[in-house]
């Protein structure tokens, strides 16, 4: 086998009409901007905790969008809430509003982010 330097990745598949996306629906009725959402990535581009650890609001954008929650709380504390991605949005997403609520609806009842 050839090493050309790189690996393909096995492809990802999940089966959205098995996702529990009650989370991902309750984050849309509280924070109604979300749906103009075009995955631009202008948001990512300009985030200042994207400089100082692997953290890409893009990604966990798609990934609560798939009812995929595992691990995101953790993801989200890597955000600063600077509110650089809501000033550069050009759809005018509330981010900040977004991350909190996403905070909130990931987070157990007893514990605080």
């Amino acid at each position: 086998m050839t090493n050309f330097g790189f690996t393909i990745k096995k492809t990802r598949s999940f089966n959205l009409s098995q996702a529990d996306m009650r989370k991902a629906n309750e984050l849309l009725r509280e924070v109604p901007s979300y749906r103009k959402c075009i995955g631009c990535g202008g948001c990512a581009a300009t985030c200042s905790a994207r400089q100082f650890t692997d953290f890409d609001i893009r990604k966990v954008h798609n990934t609560f969008r798939r009812g995929q929650y595992e691990k995101l709380s953790e993801e989200l504390r890597k955000c600063m809430l600077c509110g650089k991605c809501t000033l550069v949005c050009p759809r005018g997403v509330n981010l900040r509003s977004l991350i909190i609520n996403m905070r909130q609806l990931l987070t157990p009842s007893n514990e605080t982010f």
